[in-house]
């Protein structure tokens, strides 16, 4: 069974890097066709951060790809996040999760980010 699991701290300050780590099991991130997305959620909506794909190519949600990096380490099987200058605009439940076809079918628990001095 696939399992992803976000980690990272739970408080950054402004004007930092906010920085995660997506660890995948029961699946290889190199795997044909999946892509391996960052979602995160502030109140009700969901914002779609951005992807890695299979291949290791990457898009961004326009209004943060300025502030954003997602990158992968293959012998750890894991995604990662950057997102620099970080605001409290970025307070937010954050979550990897599995993109197949045109759906995420594995999503991680979730971790809470708060941006605050």
């Amino acid at each position: 069974q696939v399992q992803l699991q976000e980690s990272g701290p739970g408080l950054v300050k402004p004007s930092q890097t906010l920085s995660l780590i997506c660890t995948v099991s029961g699946d290889s991130i190199t795997t044909s066709a999946y892509y391996w997305s960052w979602i995160r959620q502030a109140g009700k909506g969901l914002e779609w951060i951005g992807y890695i794909a299979y291949s290791g190519s990457t898009d961004y949600s326009p209004s943060l790809k300025s502030r954003t990096s997602i990158s992968r380490d293959t012998s750890r099987n894991q995604i990662t996040l950057q997102l620099t200058s970080a605001t409290p605009e970025d307070t937010a439940v954050y979550y990897c999760a599995r993109e197949y076809g045109s759906s995420w079918d594995y999503w991680g628990q979730g971790t809470q980010v708060t941006v605050s001095s």
